[in-house]
């Protein structure tokens, strides 16, 4: 089995308040290493210091896309200096999204802070929704991404509940990657694709209406993926890490223990 981190932003309310004793619970789970979606007012050096001290691998962040390209040595420098391997576009906000002319920004300015990643000792990963598999030319956007940006200056962190949701086959698609995809994303859900889905990882909509299969993030093992596939096919394509996210918790139980049964999920495989 690969290493596996988790998304922080998973239990970013338990973060939030408590960020050291929060990564001794992951740690204590069993999880390797972690990605991180801000640093809840630690400086890098608090960040950095609590992984070695707790035994985990700092291992990538999921960095605002607008904050990086205002000042992208300032803030991919945070970075670097926590040890992280990775840095990631973690999600892009309407106005430059694939339909729009802000995607073009997007594919050129990924390549520029692909450039001050790979200047610092760090790679510059892209995670991918569903809204990239919008075609473009007849070909997916999130190609129209990967095929620009060569590979040395972007690599894929592909989120296999956003890949299905789009439409794509999931270890498929990691596999299409072979040799670009470092850090792929495990994520489970059940229900259908669904206008409100966005509302769960905190974008509202403005309508509501009643849904047949209500789409609801799971625990890893707990929903319609087929992760024993997917975790073949990341080990086959070359991954490095796997990481859980859950953007909600689900099933009755809180955060901490959606992480606690992701993992022991894996484990047991």
């Amino acid at each position: 089995m690969l290493p596996i981190a988790i998304q922080v932003y998973s239990v970013r309310d338990e973060a939030a308040q408590d960020l050291r004793g929060t990564l001794e619970k992951i740690k204590k789970m069993g999880y390797d290493g972690v990605e991180f979606a801000g640093l809840y007012g630690h400086s890098a050096a608090e960040v950095k210091a609590m992984c070695r001290e707790i035994g985990l691998v700092p291992l990538s962040a999921h960095v605002p896309y607008y904050d990086m390209v205002a000042d992208p040595e300032g803030v991919l420098k945070t970075y670097a200096e926590i040890g992280c391997r990775y840095v990631a576009i973690p999600y892009l906000t309407p106005e430059c999204r694939p339909g729009t002319d802000g995607f073009a920004d997007v594919v050129k300015n990924a390549a520029m802070l692909g450039r001050v990643a790979k200047a610092l000792g760090m790679t510059l990963l892209y995670h991918n929704h569903d809204f990239e598999f919008t075609k473009i030319d007849g070909k997916y956007a999130l190609e129209v991404l990967y095929d620009t940006v060569p590979a040395d200056l972007l690599e894929t962190e592909l989120d296999v509940c956003w890949v299905r949701v789009g439409g794509e086959e999931p270890a498929a698609y990691v596999r299409k990657y072979t040799g670009r995809a470092p850090v792929v994303h495990l994520k489970d859900y059940a229900g259908g694709k669904s206008e409100h889905m966005y509302e769960l990882i905190g974008i509202q909509s403005e309508e509501k209406k009643p849904e047949e299969t209500p789409f609801e993030f799971r625990p890893v093992g707990s929903g319609v993926q087929d992760m024993p596939a997917i975790i073949k096919a990341a080990e086959e394509a070359g991954a490095s890490w796997l990481v859980v996210e859950q953007d909600q918790p689900s099933m009755g139980l809180d955060p901490l223990a959606c992480a606690e049964k992701s993992i022991a999920y894996l484990r047991s495989l």
